[in-house]
C-alpha cells in the first residue's frame, strides 16, 4: 500500500543557476577517470596497468575486502595513468577513450526468468553492482546480504538539483527491466518515492513491482535517509539498499542489450555558469568540455561534483563522480567583507531573521563558499532540530562521535544517517561545526569496529 509522507522540518535553499530544460549530447570525452574515493570503504586492488587496452565493461580493480565486487571501465580505450597519492593510495585510473565505444558482450536475458544468484552474478561480472549501495554506512552493497527493502528516490530536493521527471522520460523499458532485476534481490518491497506536488514522468507512474510513495516538504525530503527513516526505519542489524533512477536504467540495459552502458544525463548548474543546461555524457567523463560548452564566468570559482551541500570539490578539468548527476559552480568566498554581519545585508541570505531574506522566501540567491566566521564552541542552539527531519537528536549524536562513545552512537541513531543527512545542519550552524566530517568519522569508527 502506497504511503504519503509529509516532511515538515527542513530548508529549501533557492540559488541562482538552475539548468534550462534542454539536453546537449556531448561528444565522447577524450579522458575518463574512475576515482576509488567515490566508493566509501573501498580498498582497491588493480587488475590493469598503464598501457593496457580496455573495453566498456572491462574490470579495472576489485575490492580487497569483497573480491567479487569489481569496478569496470565505462568506456573503451587505453589506460594512460594510474594516479597515486600518499602511501601509494590510488586516486584515479585514467583512460583515453576511443572515438567509438566498444563493449564487453554480456548475455542478454529476462530477469523474470532468472534466479537471484544468476542476476547477482551478471551484475557483479559487468561492473554494474557498485551502483547499488546500502544503509547503514552508505557503502557498496554486499551481494551476500539480503536487504529488507530497496529504495529509489525519483526526485532530488538539493539546491539546483536535476529534474528526474525530465531526465527519465522515454526510458520506461530499461527502467522496468532494472526494477524486475532488483525485485529478485529482496524479499521485501521496492519503494519508488516521487514528489507529491509534481507531475511524475510516465517512467515512474507506469512502474511495476514497486510501491510508489508520495513525499512532500522541503529538502531533505528527496534524501534517501529521510525517506528510509519515515517509511522503513533501520534498526541495528537491518540492511536497506538504494539506487539512483538513472542507474536502474543502466541495470536494465545490461539485461536488455548485454552491455555496460554508463550513459548519464547531468545538470550543469550554478551562478557562475553562463548558460546552465543538461548534458548527456558518461560516468567518469572529464567536465572540461562540458563547462566550456556553457561558459564559466570570470573570477575564482569552486567547481563541485554533486550538490553544493554535500558534493566534492573538483578542478575545472576534473571528472564527474561515479554517483553524481550534477555539476555546480559557485564563487569562492575568500574575499573580506567589510563590517560582516553588522552591515544591513538587504541581499543576504539567512535562516534566522538576522537579515531580510525571510521577507522574500522565493527569491533566488547568489551565495559563495564564505562561512562568515571560524569554528566556535559547540553549544546547544536548537538550530539543527529546525532543519533535521529525522526523529533523533543530531547534536547529541555528533558529540557522542567526538568522544568516541560507540554505545551512545548506536542508541542515538548512527545507523540511520550518512554525511548528506547532516548537510543542512552544517549550513545553519552558528558554531561552524563540520558536521558531515564528524558523521563520516563516526561511520568509519562503527564500520571498522564491527567488520
Amino acid at each position: 500500500m502506497s504511503e504519503y509522507i509529509r516532511i515538515k522540518r527542513g530548508l529549501d535553499l533557492k540559488l541562482i543557476g538552475e539548468a534550462a530544460k534542454s539536453v546537449v549530447e556531448m561528444p565522447i570525452s577524450e579522458i575518463f577517470a574512475i576515482k576509488p574515493a567515490d566508493f566509501t570503504g573501498l580498498t582497491p586492488k588493480l587488475l590493469v596497468k598503464e598501457g593496457d587496452t580496455v573495453l566498456a565493461g572491462t574490470p579495472l580493480c576489485y575490492n580487497k575486502n569483497s573480491e567479487a565486487i569489481t569496478f569496470c571501465s565505462p568506456v573503451s580505450g587505453k589506460v594512460i595513468e594510474i594516479l597515486r597519492g600518499e602511501k601509494r593510495v590510488i586516486l584515479e585510473i585514467k583512460i583515453v577513450a576511443d572515438r567509438e565505444i566498444k563493449y564487453v558482450k554480456f548475455q542478454k536475458s529476462n530477469p523474470n526468468q532468472l534466479g537471484r544468484e544468476k542476476i547477482i552474478e551478471q551484475l557483479l561480472n559487468s561492473g554494474v553492482w557498485p551502483f547499488i549501495r546500502q544503509r547503514p554506512y552508505g557503502i557498496t552493497a554486499n551481494p551476500t546480504d539480503i536487504p529488507k527493502s530497496i529504495f529509489i528516490s525519483a526526485f532530488d530536493s538539493n539546491p539546483l538539483a536535476p529534474d528526474y521527471n525530465f531526465i527519465m522520460n522515454g526510458k520506461e523499458i530499461d527502467f522496468q527491466t532494472g526494477l524486475d532485476a532488483l525485485k529478485k534481490l529482496t524479499q521485501g518491497k521496492i519503494h519508488l518515492n516521487i514528489k507529491a506536488d509534481s507531475s511524475p514522468a510516465s517512467t515512474f507512474i507506469q512502474a511495476q513491482n514497486v510501491q510508489i510513495n508520495k513525499i512532500s516538504g522541503p529538502h531533505p525530503a528527496g534524501n534517501i535517509g529521510t525517506q528510509i527513516h519515515h517509511i522503513d526505519p533501520i534498526n541495528k542489524g537491518d540492511i536497506v539498499w538504494y539506487i539512483n533512477p538513472q542507474d536502474v536504467v543502466i541495470i536494465g540495459k545490461l539485461f536488455n542489450e548485454g552491455i555496460f552502458d554508463a550513459t548519464r544525463t547531468i545538470a550543469l548548474t550554478g551562478s557562475q555558469i553562463e548558460n546552465p543546461k543538461y548534458f548527456k555524457t558518461i560516468v567518469g567523463s572529464s567536465i572540461k568540455n562540458i563547462i566550456a560548452e556553457c561558459g564559466l564566468k570570470k573570477g575564482e570559482n569552486r567547481i563541485i561534483s554533486g550538490s553544493v551541500l554535500s558534493g566534492s570539490q573538483i578542478p575545472a578539468d576534473g571528472y564527474l563522480g561515479f554517483y553524481d548527476s550534477q555539476i555546480t559552480a559557485i564563487p569562492e568566498g575568500n574575499d573580506f567583507e567589510f563590517m560582516g554581519w553588522l552591515a544591513p545585508g538587504f541581499n543576504k541570505f539567512s535562516v534566522s531573521r538576522t537579515f531580510f531574506s525571510w521577507l522574500t522566501p522565493n527569491k533566488e540567491h547568489l551565495l559563495t563558499t564564505n562561512t562568515h566566521g571560524e569554528e566556535r564552541p559547540f553549544v546547544m542552539t536548537g538550530q539543527y532540530e529546525k532543519v533535521f527531519p529525522l526523529d533523533i537528536y543530531p547534536v547529541q549524536l555528533l558529540k557522542s562521535i567526538l568522544i568516541e562513545d560507540i554505545d551512545m552512537m548506536e542508541k542515538l541513531g548512527i545507523y540511520e544517517v550518512v554525511e548528506e543527512d547532516f548537510a543542512l545542519c552544517e549550513l545553519v550552524c552558528t558554531s561552524k561545526i563540520k558536521s558531515q566530517e564528524i558523521i563520516h568519522r563516526g561511520l568509519e569508527m562503527i564500520r571498522k569496529e564491527f567488520s
